[in-house]
């Protein structure tokens, strides 16, 4: 049965938005900034699928976890289980793990849709563009320090004032067995101190209770995530894997220091990133005067997640930062900039013969149309216009000058044409010149 157009209710999905052709400009120029930025830093452009198998997808999670409870499913004809991709880290680690021969180190950069099927909000639609930045086969602190620098370069570009929140998952881990937590429990403790800022003490204190914390590892985990960031650095410990975040911590500073970014970035030690891949360092970008709440970039190092694909122990150190493209729109898309570049955005057409044109450009969206042929209508009379133009015959329509077609400009110029069968009476050769402003 074929439907009509008469019973289809016509909108879109929810979470999945049209852009004008204004908000597209602005949208391009956002990515075409980043662009410029990424390749200045050596990444080079990678594209990869919008849909995997679903199981790829699904590598390192257990089905209760929200990031899976989030990814739209598809079936295709051969009943395949397949999905649209969450993000771009996944599908990255896979083209690696295909592609094992690839020279390290190796820097990419990738700007593409990903889907999620969670709460629509300010800047997070179901539908948006990721804006992924990764470096492949290189270890330490300073790597991450480079994506520091990309960060504030990049924003510094858009005229955005950002703040970079920052800890590492080592430390993180270290504080929980500090607090005397069992180590099978740390990934469930990470996921709700993850929610630290966004959830009143007594909602955590409940949500630690339900993973089995009693009160006293609860108290103290309170303790350690209230610290300053001088007292949480400086902990001594003979807990290795807390005293391996403290030295990865301090060396990121010292680089961020000699960098001349201090001022950008602030350790947040109860930042986790909910994503279970990450293994060292963590970011998150904030606009600084606080007019947006959700964040504008994240990522982080995941050193195992490619190594997990290829299997075969070969070690591929990684780390990984993104920008949310729908969301730095969400901030920029009012600016007085903007409307002013997007109002310097013309189409113009160039056409020979005026009547041809004139009557199918009142249809478009043409912002100006410059023509020629009517050699001005050849003779001038005062107060009638041109006697005679090709095509048009006596008393042309469009002779020469400015016309209005509904919006659109069209400029018709006398040229430089002269005959001696029809002379020009009153009519001066022309040489148009058109000024957009």
């Amino acid at each position: 049965m074929k439907l009509n157009m008469k019973e289809i209710e016509l909108r879109n999905v929810k979470g999945c938005v049209d852009y004008s052709p204004r908000e597209q400009y602005i949208r391009n120029y956002i990515s075409d900034t980043l662009k410029k930025v990424f390749e200045k830093y050596g990444f080079k452009p990678l594209q990869t699928p919008l849909l995997c198998y679903y199981d790829l997808l699904a590598l390192k999670y257990d089905e209760e976890n929200d990031i899976l409870k989030e990814v739209y499913k598809v079936t295709d004809q051969g009943n395949r289980n397949l999905a649209l991709r969450y993000d771009l880290t996944v599908p990255f680690a896979k083209y690696i793990a295909m592609n094992p021969n690839t020279k390290m180190p190796f820097k990419r950069y990738e700007i593409g849709e990903v889907f999620r099927n969670g709460p629509v909000k300010l800047g997070r639609d179901r539908e948006f563009i990721q804006c992924d930045v990764d470096s492949v086969g290189i270890e330490g602190q300073l790597t991450e320090a480079e994506f520091v620098a990309l960060y504030v370069e990049a924003y510094n570009k858009l005229n955005i004032d950002i703040v970079i929140k920052y800890n590492n998952r080592k430390f993180l881990s270290g504080i929980i067995i500090e607090a005397g937590i069992a180590k099978e429990l740390v990934t469930d403790t990470i996921t709700i101190i993850d929610k630290f800022e966004k959830m009143t003490r007594q909602e955590l204190e409940k949500e630690f209770a339900k993973i089995g914390l009693n009160n006293e590892q609860i108290e103290k985990l309170f303790t350690y995530l209230n610290m300053d960031a001088s007292q949480l650095i400086n902990i001594e410990s003979k807990n290795e894997v807390l005293s391996e975040g403290i030295n990865e911590l301090n060396t990121l500073k010292e680089y961020i220091e000699k960098l001349g970014l201090i001022d950008y970035v602030q350790f947040s030690p109860s930042l986790a990133r909910g994503q279970e891949y990450y293994t060292g360092t963590v970011f998150e970008v904030y606009v600084k005067d606080g007019s947006i709440t959700s964040s504008i970039g994240g990522g982080g190092r995941y050193d195992k997640m490619i190594t997990d694909f290829i299997g075969n122990g070969t070690k591929y150190p990684a780390v990984g930062v993104s920008f949310g493209l729908n969301v730095i729109y969400e901030i920029l898309k009012d600016r007085e900039e903007f409307a002013e570049k997007a109002k310097n955005n013309f189409t113009i057409l160039l056409h020979h013969q005026p009547e041809y044109i004139a009557e199918d450009a009142k249809k478009t969206d043409i912002d100006l149309i410059v023509c020629g042929h009517t050699h001005g209508g050849q003779i001038q009379l005062p107060f009638i216009g041109g006697v005679i133009a090709p095509n048009q015959g006596l008393f042309p329509k469009y002779d020469k000058g400015e016309f209005d077609l509904d919006g659109t400009k069209m400029i018709v110029c006398a040229g430089l044409s002269n005959t001696v069968f029809i002379p020009r009476i009153n009519n001066q050769v022309e040489i148009g010149v058109v000024t957009v402003v």
